[in-house]
Parts: structure tokens; C-alpha cells; sequence
């Protein structure tokens, strides 16, 4: 009489287990220039396949420089009294080119896990929106993980904190504020950390130049970004 449900049972679990050896793990890379300079291929891409195995990567990027975050959330709006209005023309236009690389990326896959991670905020401080930059940066998690049906609360989230550029606010009167604000988020949840970009725009830069405190990282620097990058989403997934 036990015999039906044990195979029942058995095979449940068989099923699992086949799912969850098939299952994808997901990363998503995206933000403005230092993003754009970062190379998956040389760092984060070895370092995650390498823990969790070739066939089960997915490694998505995309990435422009100079660009605000209202081009990725689509719940943005200006200020109060910003002369360009309240809605911007661009609102999500980059995300919509983000989300058309990801979804044939993951078409008939089963994910084991999502991992977003995001290096951008310059442009913001640059502008001066750096109090609306706290709400964006969750918001955006949410509207991601809403696209991709995950709960927000189980998709880890990787923050690249903007460097010591400007420390002082003089050149973006909104650096140290966007930098605030990414480190708030990062630390509102288990699944959310921030990385630490201070030590990479130092040394010689992709075109042989010197740099130091730059707005963009060395050479060597975008190789540890990606390690960085690829360290805290591993860390995050308890590899």
C-alpha cells in the first residue's frame, strides 16, 4: 500500500533534482561609462563560471556612458521646478535595450538565481539629483525583478559605489550624496552589497595614460572591478 506513494515521491524528487541541474544562474550587468568599460570577459565571467560551471552562466551586459538613471527606471521624475519638465522623453529607454538582450538570453530557461549588478550615479551627481537617487536605484531593483517574475526580496542586487572622484562635491555637487545613497540601498538587505571602487581610477588607463583620482578607472582597475563584481555576487548566492 506504501509502494505508490514512495514512487510517487521518488520521482518527485528525480524531477528536482533534474531541474535544478539544468536551472541558470543569471547576471545581469548594466550602468553608465565605468560599466561600459568593465569587460565581463576578463575577470567576472571566468571567476562565476568557474564556481558554478560553464553551462549554468548566463552573463547579460549592457551599458552606456553619460546616462542618468531615468533611462533604466521608469518611475523617474524631475524635481520640483526643473525647467526640462516633469516626465523625461528617454524615461526606461535603455532598460527596454537591456530587457531586449535579456529575455531571448533566458527564453525556455529555468533560473536557479538572478543577479543584478549595477555601476552608474555619475551623470546624477553631475546633474544634482542625487536625494532622488536612493529611491530610483530600489525602484529599478523592483521594476527588474517584477520583468523577470522574481521576488524582489530573493534577487541579489551589487552596487558599484561611485569612487573618490570628487570627493569634495566641487565638480558634481551630488558625488558624496549618490555615493550615500547606493551604500543605504546596499545595506537594506541580505541580498543587496556595495562594492568598493576608491583604489581603481589610479595607474594607466586602456590608453597607456597616467590617471589619478579619474572620473574612469585604470586598465587594471576594470580587472578588479570585475573581480569585485563577481566576488559579491557569489558571496551573495553562498558560493
Amino acid at each position: 500500500m506504501k509502494t505508490a506513494p514512495l514512487f510517487v515521491l521518488s520521482f518527485f524528487l528525480c524531477v528536482v533534482a533534474q531541474a535544478e541541474h539544468h536551472a541558470k544562474h543569471l547576471f545581469i550587468l548594466s550602468g553608465q561609462s565605468n560599466m561600459q568599460g568593465h569587460r565581463p570577459d576578463e575577470a567576472f565571467t571566468p571567476a562565476v563560471e568557474k564556481a558554478l560551471g560553464k553551462d549554468k552562466v548566463i552573463v547579460i551586459q549592457d551599458a552606456l556612458g553619460g546616462q542618468p538613471i531615468h533611462r533604466w527606471w521608469k518611475g523617474w521624475r524631475y524635481p520640483d521646478g526643473d525647467p526640462a519638465g516633469t516626465t523625461p522623453s528617454s524615461l526606461g529607454d535603455l532598460y527596454d535595450r537591456l530587457m531586449g538582450k535579456v529575455k531571448p538570453a533566458v527564453k525556455g530557461q529555468e533560473l536557479a538565481s538572478v543577479s543584478f549588478v549595477w555601476m552608474q550615479g555619475e551623470r546624477d551627481a553631475m546633474m544634482g539629483w542625487g536625494d532622488l537617487y536612493e529611491e530610483a536605484l530600489v525602484g529599478l531593483h523592483f521594476q527588474l525583478a517584477k520583468d523577470l517574475g522574481k521576488n524582489p526580496k530573493d534577487m541579489t542586487f551589487v552596487i558599484g559605489r561611485l569612487s573618490d572622484f570628487d570627493m569634495s562635491d566641487k565638480k558634481y555637487p551630488h558625488w558624496t550624496k549618490v555615493r550615500q545613497a547606493q551604500v543605504k540601498v546596499a545595506d537594506s538587505s541580505q541580498k543587496f552589497t556595495w562594492v568598493d571602487t576608491d583604489d581603481l581610477n589610479d595607474g594607466k588607463n586602456r590608453r597607456g595614460e597616467e590617471i589619478k583620482n579619474d572620473l574612469h578607472y585604470s586598465a587594471e582597475g576594470y580587472k578588479t572591478l570585475g573581480k569585485r563584481f563577481a566576488e559579491a555576487c557569489l558571496k551573495a548566492l553562498g558560493k
